[in-house]
């Protein structure tokens, strides 16, 4: 009976895309609680023992897959980073050459995996501060990988004369800044579709480094 009602329990886990194919079954479901826990009660506020209950495990098997809570936290922030920046790449390699499409597509791309993946984003967004050096430097490193696509994509606008904005680096932190924040405000089902949301960002960032039309 016990097996049964665990199996039950890790079943009853909502999945996330931070899992990947290979992963031991165990180890994903951890993952996979650990996001639902912490979306909630936040780092600080979640325990091992409260991971480990919302996977139908036990601590001792927590601690087999992972060296800790904080192995925990890095392995989400790093695959998360891991998801956004491959869907930024793949919507940039897809746009073609006009600027405006290129920036339409790293907005697209980033809105998308925000609402897509919103508990995930909120973790990654808010609990950098909760991460221990080593882990903080491999997390901030690829979130300025992200950013540098921004930057990039902006730059190439003003030198093909399609942006006007005089501060280009400034103008591409507003947008990615204003794109990373839809996880914190989007709600499925609300007042508009996640289509309508992506479209309206594009256009406030199109005019945000002013797009010569």
């Amino acid at each position: 009976m016990a097996r049964v009602e665990t199996a039950a329990r890790r079943r009853a886990v909502p999945p996330t895309v931070l899992t990947r194919p290979d992963d031991d079954p165990t180890a994903a479901t951890l993952l996979a609680a650990a996001v639902e826990v912490m979306a909630v009660n936040g780092y600080h506020g979640s325990s091992v023992r409260d991971i480990a209950v919302a996977a139908g495990t036990s601590p001792a098997l927590l601690y087999h897959h992972y060296a800790s809570k904080q192995g925990l936290l890095v392995t989400l922030c790093d695959r998360g980073l891991d998801v956004l920046i491959r869907a930024t790449e793949e919507a940039l390699d897809a746009a073609g050459p006009d600027p405006a499409d290129r920036l339409g597509a790293v907005v697209a791309a980033h809105v998308g995996v925000h609402m897509e993946s919103q508990r995930e984003s909120l973790i990654g967004n808010s609990e950098v501060r909760a991460l221990e050096p080593a882990g903080r430097a491999l997390v901030v490193a690829k979130r300025d990988t992200q950013r540098r696509l921004f930057d990039r994509t902006v730059r190439e606008g003003v030198r093909d004369g399609r942006f006007t904005t005089a501060h280009p680096d400034d103008a591409a932190r507003f947008v990615l800044t204003a794109c990373t924040g839809v996880a914190a405000w989007y709600r499925p089902g609300g007042g508009h579709s996640a289509a309508e949301i992506v479209a309206r960002h594009r256009a406030i960032a199109l005019d945000a480094v002013g797009c010569v039309r």
